[in-house]
């Protein structure tokens, strides 16, 4: 087989958890990067969901493309879905992603169901604040994820300022 791309838009891109040969910068248009996700396991529970980053409709969003040797395509895809798919609130779809040297990649991205219970859809500051002020999950306070995914998300030179209003208020 050979090798294969993966389209990382939030905690993969500062904590992917496979190995990779190459990775970039890329843009993926047609959706956006959302705390649009109620987190029943990484973090938070049923009782008291967190908020988790889903790529919904609309927009484009930047993020990091992983480049994966062929051979470890098994290995790779049955982390992603053991991490990704814990309940099925994600699609696991192949969509084309623009590196920025304007390569033009094929890339497995985890897109949001909308139709999923779980699925938070366009919250306001203060209510996605509170929410990710009081939720904690198997992977740990949803507080930490939050502030490091604005992090890495400035850290590669994008503004988001949503997400700045929320992490402001935590």
């Amino acid at each position: 087989m050979n090798d294969f791309w993966v389209f990382g838009y939030g905690s993969l891109i500062w904590r992917p958890g496979f190995d990779y040969v190459e990775s970039t910068k890329a843009r993926l248009a047609g959706y956006h990067r959302a705390l649009c996700v109620h987190s029943h396991v990484h973090r938070g529970t049923p009782e008291r969901p967190g908020l988790v980053f889903g790529l919904d409709r609309g927009g484009s969003c930047v993020g990091m493309a992983f480049r994966v040797e062929g051979a470890r395509w098994e290995a790779t895809i049955d982390y992603l879905r053991g991490r990704e798919l814990v309940t099925h609130v994600y699609r696991e779809s192949i969509l084309p992603v623009r590196a920025m040297d304007g390569r033009r990649i094929e890339a497995v991205t985890y897109v949001v169901d909308r139709g999923h219970p779980q699925y938070a859809g366009k919250i306001d500051v203060a209510s996605a604040a509170a929410i990710v002020a009081r939720s904690h999950g198997q992977s740990g306070p949803n507080v930490d994820y939050v502030r490091n995914a604005f992090e890495h998300i400035a850290a590669m030179g994008l503004k988001d300022r949503w997400l700045q209003d929320v992490v402001s208020r935590l």
